[in-house]
């Protein structure tokens, strides 16, 4: 009579080397995001002079590296109309937007710098790195650059037009 194959169940388990992976990982990420230029100093706070509804709407978006390509950038904005970008009101007092890096929307706030400039971002004071600087507004169009010299080497300054 054949004897049946003996089944043999081997259990390996990976969590130890994904633990340390995933530690590494984090350690690595940590010393790549630093940088040797200086970090923005902090600003105080102050009231925005840009309402929060004056942001509430569907944009046309774009991006530029130098100044000389922004009106060809407006342009390409307006373009994107037809599929628009949605800044909607969020749950407290700031607007729902994309954050550098992260498919997910957050709340973001305005916030007025003592220097005279408005910020958008999270709970920080403001020139935060994470921030965006609105470097100039109007009822019709919006120009934002991150603060974060990394990331707005990467992203390039946003131009948004308002769709009608």
């Amino acid at each position: 009579m054949p004897v049946a194959p003996r089944l043999t169940r081997r259990i390996t388990s990976n969590a130890p080397c994904a633990a340390l992976c995933a530690g590494v990982g984090l350690l690595l990420a940590g010393c790549a995001s630093t940088t040797s230029s200086p970090t923005p100093t902090a600003v105080s706070a102050r009231p925005s002079n840009i309402p929060v509804t004056k942001l509430v709407g569907r944009w046309g978006v774009a991006s530029y590296r130098e100044e000389k390509d922004r009106q060809r950038t407006e342009a390409q904005a307006r373009s994107h109309c037809r599929q628009p970008y949605v800044i909607a009101k969020g749950p407290t007092d700031g607007v729902m937007m994309h954050v550098a890096d992260d498919p997910k929307p957050y709340e973001l706030t305005l916030k007025g710098g003592s220097d005279g400039k408005t910020y958008l971002g999270f709970e920080a004071p403001p020139g935060d790195p994470q921030d965006r600087e609105i470097v100039s507004f109007n009822d019709n169009l919006m120009v934002m650059r991150w603060v974060s010299p990394d990331v707005n080497t990467r992203y390039g300054t946003f131009v948004y037009v308002r769709c009608k």
